[in-house]
C-alpha cells in the first residue's frame, strides 16, 4: 500500500540519523560544526520527506542533529 509506504518514510524531530543524513546529502560542502541552529532548523524543515511540526523542535534536539550530522560527515 503506497500510503502506508509514504506516511512511514515522513521524517519527525527525532529521526535525528535520518535527518542527519539527508543534511550530508543536500548540503555536503557545510561544515556541521559551524552552522547556526537558526539555520539548520531551517534546512530540516526544507528537507523532502520532513512532515513534522516547526514547533516541536528545540535546542536539545537540534543539538543532537547537529551532533548526528558531524559524525555522518566525518
Amino acid at each position: 500500500m503506497p500510503d502506508e509506504k509514504e506516511s512511514a518514510e515522513v521524517m519527525k524531530w527525532t529521526d535525528t540519523r535520518e535527518i542527519a543524513i539527508a543534511l550530508c546529502e543536500h548540503h555536503p560542502d557545510v561544515d556541521p560544526k559551524a552552522i547556526r541552529f537558526t539555520d539548520l532548523h531551517r534546512w530540516v524543515m526544507a528537507l523532502p520527506g520532513f512532515g513534522d511540526d516547526a514547533n516541536r523542535s528545540n535546542e536539545k534536539i537540534l543539538e543532537a542533529i547537529q551532533m548526528t550530522w558531524i559524525e555522518e560527515s566525518e
